[in-house]
C-alpha cells in the first residue's frame, strides 16, 4: 500500500474505489466466461488456448519454455504443468534445446494447430460479445491505452518478482 509523508495510507477515493471494483468484477467475470466457453467448445481452459495461440504465432510454431512463460505472464511451474497437459492431448510437444542442456522448446503440433482452427471462431465470438460489441471505437482505443499503461507499470525492465522468473 502506498503511504504518504506521515506513513498514512493513501486510501482510494470513491471514484477510484468504484473503478477498481468494476475492474475486478469485469476481469473475474470475463476470465470465467472465456474459460467456460473454451471448456465447452474445445475441452481446454483459457490459459491453454492462449499458450497454443502464442506457439502458433511463433516462428516454426516453437518457443523456448522461458520465453513462453514470459509471454503468457505465468510461472515456469504453471507453464510446465500446462504444457504437460497439452502434450497429453497431443496438441504440443517439448524438445530439448541443442544449445542449452537445461533449455526446452514447446512446439505446437499439427493436431494442436487443428484444434485452434476449430475453436478460434467460437472464442473470437465470445471475446467480441463480451467486450468489443459493447464498446464504442473510442472506448476500444481507451481500453487498449489503459491496459498498456498498467502493463508497462507492472512489468519494469528489471523486475525480479515477475511470474516467469519464479
Amino acid at each position: 500500500m502506498t503511504t504518504g509523508p506521515d506513513d498514512e495510507p493513501r486510501w482510494l477515493s470513491a471514484d477510484e474505489q468504484r473503478s477498481w471494483q468494476a475492474y475486478v468484477q469485469a476481469s473475474t467475470l470475463l476470465e470465467d466466461h472465456l474459460d467456460r466457453q473454451l471448456q465447452r467448445d474445445a475441452g481446454m481452459p483459457h490459459i491453454y488456448y492462449a499458450l497454443l495461440v502464442y506457439l502458433e504465432r511463433a516462428p516454426r510454431r516453437r518457443l523456448r519454455m522461458t520465453e513462453l512463460a514470459r509471454i503468457a505472464k505465468i510461472t515456469r511451474s504453471r507453464l510446465s504443468h500446462a504444457v504437460a497437459r497439452l502434450e497429453k492431448s497431443g496438441w504440443a510437444r517439448r524438445e530439448d534445446c541443442p544449445s542449452d542442456r537445461r533449455g526446452q522448446f514447446a512446439i505446437l503440433t499439427d493436431e494442436g494447430c487443428a484444434v485452434l482452427e476449430r475453436s478460434a471462431p467460437g472464442h473470437v465470438a465470445a471475446v467480441r460479445g463480451a467486450i468489443f460489441d459493447r464498446l464504442t471505437p473510442e472506448q476500444v482505443a481507451q481500453l487498449g491505452e489503459i491496459c498498456a499503461t498498467i502493463t508497462e507499470g507492472l512489468e519494469p525492465d528489471r523486475g525480479a518478482d515477475l511470474p516467469w522468473r519464479r
